[in-house]
């Protein structure tokens, strides 16, 4: 990744972040795909909404435990196999999603999904920043993330296209669909994605224990977790129960809700390299603050909407998907500085682990506040609202207190 100023340097760096974007798409996907299937889900498994909480917090406690566990071993194996490895796994994990009979084993099945998937978040990231210099890594980033884009661009309507019109598959379906994808960009991946192996060089001393309490417990480090943990509160405690809010409460047809989550991956994908390109700019502390500000307005708007138009909707919900996504191309730019080369792998896997328990407790707190009345209505989703709001707050004070070797404000 060095020679990236010439044209060869160049496409090798494209097609390498191609593949981990590839990566990205296809994990982010896996646990995206669960909410907009919530009303399929609490409906096919007679489960209420707690249960579906616990459903989706069954990938995200996993992902966060596996995580931990992977500090003891991330950063002493050579990047590309440890990745491709864990990717190969992911996938075998999906596609016993999409077999399983009932709602205790689609339990297990998505929480061996999460720790593989859990891990190859962190994996990732840490990959860019080894390989891309902090200059460039915003630009980079915004690539990788926009991901997240096209996994709602394009697949997350597909797979509920694939849910809705398969009827023998069902929500089965999606899954499926995702395995399938997930081999082919392990071939690309095993093609474009070099070996990474520069941290191999430096020496760990003392117990791993005691190092990966060190690297926790430093203050620095545990600023930036709390900060992640932040975010992930702020925005999982207020997805999970989008679609079901709105054909609940705000009368949206559930057919609709392919084309609401089509809308606002198509602005997010434009917008996540504009983002990008501006923090590295104007400064990534500036541009998640004014992110952090801004994106208050729809999550506020979605949680206490009433019966509106369509287009309405669709303004509000596009706007929520590119603000609140977006604010994470700069916190991660920021976070993945904190630390030097020789533990990012540790330290990135730790931010991984702190993202999925923080999402995983936002949908199960968010599950038992919000409830369905008798009316079939959910009720009390303001109230998630306020405190999602409460926690955006705190990320834009917390932001300023984290310090780097860089400088990133």
């Amino acid at each position: 990744m060095t020679k990236h100023h010439t044209p060869e340097g160049k496409q090798k760096e494209r097609f390498f972040l191609f593949s981990l974007a590839g990566i990205q798409f296809t994990h982010i996907l896996d646990f995206m795909i669960m909410m907009p299937l919530g009303p399929e889900f609490i409906r096919e498994l007679n489960i209420n909404t707690h249960e579906f909480g616990l459903l989706l917090s069954s990938y995200t406690f996993a992902a966060a435990i596996a995580g931990i566990f992977a500090t003891y071993f991330v950063d002493r194996f050579e990047r590309r196999v440890l990745l491709l490895s864990l990717y190969a796994c992911f996938i075998i994990a999906t596609l016993v999603c999409g077999l399983a009979p009932d709602y205790h084993s689609l339990f297990i099945a998505r929480a061996f999904a999460g720790a593989f998937g859990g891990i190859l978040g962190s994996l990732v990231q840490t990959i860019i920043a080894d390989s891309i210099p902090f200059e460039r890594r915003g630009k980079a980033l915004g690539t990788v993330m926009s991901a997240f884009s096209v996994s709602t661009v394009a697949g997350v309507p597909l797979s509920l296209l694939l849910a809705n019109n398969i009827p023998s598959l069902g929500w089965r379906a999606p899954f499926i669909f995702i395995a399938l994808v997930s081999s082919l960009i392990l071939y690309l991946g095993y093609r474009h994605i070099p070996k990474i192996a520069g941290h191999l060089g430096h020496t760990h001393e003392g117990s791993r224990l005691s190092q990966i309490w060190n690297i926790f417990f430093a203050h620095q480090h545990l600023r930036a977790f709390i900060f992640m943990a932040l975010i992930m509160l702020t925005g999982f405690s207020v997805i999970p129960y989008i679609a079901l809010y709105l054909t609940s409460n705000v009368g949206i047809d559930n057919s609709y809700i392919s084309l609401i989550y089509l809308c606002g991956g198509i602005a997010t994908l434009m917008s996540s390299k504009l983002i990008g390109h501006l923090a590295d700019r104007h400064g990534k502390v500036k541009v998640f603050r004014v992110l952090a500000v801004i994106s208050l307005a729809p999550l506020l708007v979605t949680t206490n909407l009433m019966p509106v138009p369509l287009w309405v909707v669709l303004i509000n919900s596009t706007a929520f998907f590119v603000l609140v996504s977006g604010r994470m191309i700069p916190a991660m730019a920021i976070v993945s500085q904190v630390v030097d080369a020789k533990i990012r792998g540790t330290f990135m896997s730790l931010v991984g682990s702190v993202q999925m328990l923080a999402s995983g407790l936002a949908s199960v707190i968010a599950g038992v506040v919000v409830t369905i009345g008798a009316d079939g209505k959910m009720e009390h989703y303001n109230l998630v609202g306020y405190g999602a709001a409460a926690c955006g707050l705190l990320t834009f004070w917390l932001v300023g207190y984290i310090h780097t070797d860089k400088k990133v404000a």
